[in-house]
C-alpha cells in the first residue's frame, strides 16, 4: 500500500490545510488533483519562505472568517425558517426541501455579514419529503455549531381523515358523524329521492 507524500499548499484547501502548510495526502489525491491543478507542489525551504506573507495574511484572513461565522451562528442561533411546500393529503411533498433550499432560506442572514451560506454547512442526512418541523443542525467546523428549526407547511389545508377503528373481530366500527357532516349526508340522501318522486 502506497504511503502518504507531502505537498506544500499553494492555496487554501478546505479539510486540508491553508497556503503554506506541509501537509500528508494520499499519492492518488495528489497525482490527480493537487499537483496537475496547481494547488501544490513538493516541499522545498525556499519555497516555504516564498509563501511565508501569503501563509501569514491567509491565517488573518481564517481568523476574521472565524469571526463572521460566529457572528452568523449568534443570528441563526433560535430561529425559525418556514419553507411552504406543495404536498399530497397526508403530507408528503411532491418533491423535498434540499441542503441547498435551506442554505438559500438562510442566505439573506449571511449576506449582512459577508458570508455565504453552503449547502455543506447544512448538515442533514438526507432530504426532507413531510411537511413537519424539524432541527437542522449547521455547522462550519467542530466548535462552530447551532440548531435552527425548519417548517414546513403545506401550501394548502390538508384533509383531515379520521382514523377507522376495529373491534376484536375486525369489524369496523361505524362512529356517529359530526352534526355538520350528518346534515350533508342527510342532504345528499334526500335528494336524489325528492327527483325520483317528482319523475
Amino acid at each position: 500500500m502506497a504511503r502518504n507524500i507531502e505537498l506544500l499548499l499553494q492555496e487554501n484547501v478546505e479539510n486540508l490545510g491553508i497556503v503554506g502548510d506541509v501537509v500528508k495526502v494520499k499519492p492518488g489525491f495528489a497525482r490527480n488533483f493537487l499537483l496537475p491543478m496547481g494547488v501544490a507542489v513538493v516541499p522545498t525551504p525556499q519555497r516555504i519562505a516564498d509563501l511565508e506573507a501569503e501563509r501569514t495574511e491567509a491565517m488573518a484572513n481564517l481568523a476574521a472568517q472565524k469571526d463572521r461565522r460566529k457572528m452568523l451562528l449568534e443570528k441563526l442561533e433560535g430561529i425559525a425558517l418556514t419553507m411552504t411546500r406543495s404536498c399530497n393529503d397526508q403530507g408528503v411533498l411532491y418533491g423535498s426541501v434540499s441542503q441547498r433550499d435551506i442554505a438559500d432560506g438562510l442566505q439573506e442572514i449571511a449576506d449582512k455579514l459577508g458570508e455565504t451560506m453552503d449547502p455543506r454547512h447544512i448538515r442533514v442526512a438526507t432530504s426532507i419529503r413531510h411537511i413537519g418541523t424539524y432541527e437542522i443542525p449547521v455547522q462550519f467546523d467542530q466548535e462552530l455549531r447551532t440548531d435552527i428549526q425548519l417548517i414546513v407547511e403545506p401550501d394548502q389545508a390538508l384533509e383531515e381523515r379520521e382514523e377507522m377503528e376495529f373491534d376484536d373481530d375486525g369489524e369496523l366500527i361505524e362512529k356517529p358523524l359530526p352534526e355538520a357532516k350528518k346534515e350533508e349526508a342527510e342532504t345528499a340522501d334526500s335528494t336524489p329521492a325528492d327527483e325520483d318522486a317528482s319523475a
